[in-house]
């Protein structure tokens, strides 16, 4: 499979997907922010950093990117798209998640293994893993994940809420949330399912060295083409 990796400047986190892509089976291409194509891939993934410097607020300024329009074609096929840290943050910020990621409730960076339980949902990414914890590294200042009442209430019902951050055991609970995020959300998709945005790495956590190999029940996708059973 051809996984698309878009590069906006200050992206910092390109070289770890591509590394995991390539190591579980699929075929990385880095696509630049000016480019007006995706090119003929199958899956993009939006990676983790700094995108612009975060200058305005993350994700401010790479929504206006070229490659967002694309991206936003890709995914109204029904094609699959990852958000990252970042990436998260960049899909949010272009309306293509519900939500917002804003400062850490503490006001700090945090970098540090954290767990989270898979819900039940329709994100095409997760429908093997649902119910279990994974072990994955966070790395953010803006991952506190916010939506009013009423988008929170849709989001449920709809089954748009994929991962919330968790204890060991799988309990969600306020001492398992990193960053103060709304009801321990980590990571939510749209109504389709096709898109979905994590503020963990699974692309850090797919060798041993590494100390967990729980990426992997994620990215493992692009070998094995879930979502074409939904």
């Amino acid at each position: 499979m051809k996984v698309g990796i878009v590069v906006f400047p200050g992206t910092n986190c390109d070289r770890d997907v591509f590394w995991s892509v390539k190591l579980l089976g699929g075929e990385p291409i880095y696509i630049w922010h000016e480019e007006e194509d995706v090119r003929d891939v199958d899956c993009i993934i939006l990676p983790g950093g700094f995108s612009y410097g975060d200058y305005l607020r993350p994700g401010g300024l790479a929504k206006f990117s070229k490659i967002m329009d694309k991206v936003a074609l890709f995914a109204d096929e029904g094609k699959p798209v990852i958000g990252i840290c970042n990436g998260f943050q960049i899909l949010c910020e272009s309306g293509l998640l519900p939500g917002v990621l804003m400062k850490n409730e503490n006001m700090r960076f945090i970098c540090r293994d954290i767990y989270v339980k898979v819900e039940e949902s329709r994100c095409v990414f997760t429908k093997d893993i649902e119910g279990k914890v994974l072990k994955m590294p966070i790395a953010h200042k803006e991952g506190n994940f916010w939506c009013d009442d009423e988008t929170y209430e849709r989001m449920k019902e709809n089954g748009q809420i994929v991962f919330r951050y968790s204890t060991s055991s799988g309990e969600v609970k306020d001492e398992a949330n990193p960053n103060g995020s709304l009801h321990n959300i980590a990571g939510v998709c749209n109504t389709k399912g096709n898109i979905l945005g994590m503020m963990p790495h699974p692309e850090r956590a797919c060798e041993k060295l590494l100390g967990s190999l729980d990426g992997r029940k994620i990215l493992n996708f692009v070998k094995e083409k879930r979502w074409a059973r939904r």
